[in-house]
C-alpha cells in the first residue's frame, strides 16, 4: 500500500508565497509521474502541474511563471512552490503519485488527503 501525506497549506496574502509538500511512503518500487490538482467552490478540478520521474514538467497556463513543481526522488516527495499568489488561486490542493508496488507490472494512482490554500486580497 502507498500513502501520500500533504503539508504546507495555509493562509497567505495576495502576492505572498507558500510551498506545498507531498511525501509518498509504503511498498514503493518506483514512482513515475507526480503532480497537483486543485479545486475551488464552483470550479471544476484543475490539473495544476505535473512532473515526470526524470524531471520534465507541465503547468496549467494560469500558474505558469508563478508556480514551480519539483521532486526529491530518494524521499519520494513532490513539492509545489507557489509565488505571487492571487485570490483566485485559493482552493483545496491535492497531490497524486503514479506508483509501482512489488509484484505489480502497472502503476496505480494514489492521492493525498488535500490541503487548503487561502489567499486574502
Amino acid at each position: 500500500q502507498v500513502q501520500l501525506v500533504e503539508s504546507g497549506g495555509g493562509l497567505v496574502q495576495a502576492g505572498g508565497s507558500l510551498r506545498l509538500s507531498c511525501a509518498a511512503s509504503g511498498s514503493i518500487v518506483s514512482i513515475n509521474d507526480m503532480g497537483w490538482y486543485r479545486q475551488a467552490p464552483g470550479n471544476q478540478r484543475e490539473l495544476v502541474a505535473t512532473i515526470a520521474n526524470g524531471g520534465a514538467t507541465n503547468y496549467a497556463g494560469s500558474v505558469r511563471g508563478r508556480f514551480t513543481i519539483s521532486r526529491d526522488n530518494p524521499k519520494n516527495t513532490v513539492y509545489l512552490q507557489m509565488n505571487s499568489l492571487k485570490p483566485e488561486d485559493a482552493a483545496i490542493f491535492v497531490c497524486y503519485a503514479d506508483a509501482r508496488e512489488p509484484y505489480y507490472s502497472n502503476t496505480r494512482r494514489y492521492w493525498g488527503q488535500g490541503t487548503q490554500v487561502t489567499v486574502s486580497s
